[in-house]
């Protein structure tokens, strides 16, 4: 069974930064694609940032320059370090891998982010 656990979300004022861990059970870092998504209140939910499977990384625009994601292959684990965090920012932040071979999505339960002016 795959489960993964987000953790890190929280308040804070903007400028700040955060850091926000996912943790993979039942699945390996390999032949995937891995992300960071995000859901406003009244809005869809969009890509921040991910990771191809072959390393190719990409950010949305609004998050270039701010962001940086990184895995740990050998813990299973994806990271998100946000920094000069905007109050824009504020959303509910999910994990995403995409297992190619089997054509199947697995999303983490989300964690909030908040960031105040």
């Amino acid at each position: 069974q795959v489960q993964l656990v987000e953790s890190g979300g929280g308040l804070v004022q903007a400028g700040g930064s955060l850091r926000l861990s996912c943790a993979a059970s039942g699945v390996t870092f390999v032949g995937v694609v891995l992300g960071w998504y995000r859901q406003a209140p009244g809005k869809q939910r969009e890509l921040v940032a991910g990771i191809s499977t072959g390393g190719i990384i990409n950010y949305a625009d609004s998050v270039k320059g701010r962001f940086t994601i990184s895995r740990d292959t050998a813990k299973n684990t994806l990271t998100l370090q946000m920094n000069s965090l905007e109050v824009d920012d504020t959303a509910v932040y999910y994990c995403y891998i995409r297992k190619i071979i089997i054509h199947t999505d697995y999303w983490g339960q989300g964690t909030q982010v908040t960031v105040s002016s």
